[in-house]
Formats: C-alpha cells, structure tokens, sequence
C-alpha cells in the first residue's frame, strides 16, 4: 500500500481504497496517510466475509466496527462488498447507512495472478472512459501493473480520480443502496 501511495503521488493520480477493518487494526497510520494525499476511502468490511451470507444485522456490525478504525475526519460513501456479492440484505443496510455500492466495469483478476504484463494488458485492453478499474495493492505484480498502466492511460489522456469525484464529473449524485459499476460519460 506504501509503495502504490508513493508511485500515486508521483503520478498525480487518485484512487479510492476500500478498506477492511481487520487490516486496519494494524495499519491505521495508512488510512491518514490516504486521505491526506486527497484520496477517498471506502468501507469493504471488517473480516472480508461474503456478505450474502450474512445477516443484515452483522453486516451493520461489519461496517460500523470499520467506520469505528477510520480516522475522525473519514466519512465514507461507498461500500464494495468482499467479491462484489450483493445481496438485498447488503443493499438495504447500504441504504440506511448512507453507503452507495460499488462494484467495476473492469476486473483484471490481479489477485488471480502474479503476471504483471497480463494484468496491465487486461485493464488497458479494455477501459473506456468512466471506468471503474478493480486492482488489489497486496501483491508487488499488482502495485507494479497499477503504475504501468497509470503511466500507459495518462499518455492516452486519461485522467485519474476517486470515485466521488468521477461521479461528480458525470453530475451524479449516488443514492445509498444502489449499486454502481462505471460512470460513462452522456452520449
């Protein structure tokens, strides 16, 4: 995460990270560092449990024990469930949390592989404008295709940023309990 956070910066891009709370508990320094270089957090749970099996209540605890890690002044909007696995338990407690869910539009399975050039070539491949890029920072092969193809898609005139933020570019205010994958631009 350190490692993708310096190669962010010195790219000028943005991302929002979605954050598990058991992770959190030994890493909460990163969650300051993330908002104070001007990128966005987001909730994914605590214990990265599929949340369509779980019950609407524990679910609730899933996110409030998260929220309770973040820094003070972190409110999250979003909320991607662990493997993108929606249910209409998971929507409902998005709804009154005040989350929108996230899931993407392009998935390069990084965590499904150690092949840095393949995971690079899959998102480059197939982005399009208002995108929403799903890439993991716990392996070096992911980090290293995450920066390649920053640096490959800026060349192209792509510009990186959190997801409030490509929303906000699409003049579109997110509604809690729905779920979105991408932001295309109005044709």
């Amino acid at each position: 995460t350190r490692r993708l956070l310096d190669g962010l910066q010195e790219r000028d891009a943005k991302a929002t990270f979605f954050l598990c709370g058991y992770r959190l508990e030994s890493g909460r320094e990163l969650a300051g560092r993330i908002l104070a270089e001007g990128h966005e957090i987001g909730l994914h749970g605590y214990s990265h449990k599929n949340m369509k099996t779980l019950s609407r209540r524990q679910i609730a605890a899933e996110l409030s024990a998260t929220r309770a890690l973040l820094p003070p002044d972190c409110d999250p909007v979003w909320l991607r469930p662990p493997g993108g696995c929606c249910s209409d338990g998971v929507r409902q407690v998005a709804e009154v949390t005040g989350l929108s869910i996230l899931d993407w539009s392009v998935d390069p399975r990084d965590w499904a592989t150690r092949d840095t050039a393949a995971i690079g070539r899959s998102v480059v491949d197939s982005v399009r404008d208002g995108d929403v890029v799903l890439l993991h920072d716990m392996s070096d092969s992911s980090v290293d295709a995450a920066l390649a193809v920053i640096d490959r898609l800026k060349s192209q005139g792509f510009r990186f940023v959190t997801v409030s933020e490509l929303a906000k570019l699409r003049d579109l205010r997110p509604k809690p309990g729905k779920v979105y994958t991408d932001f295309p631009p109005e044709e």
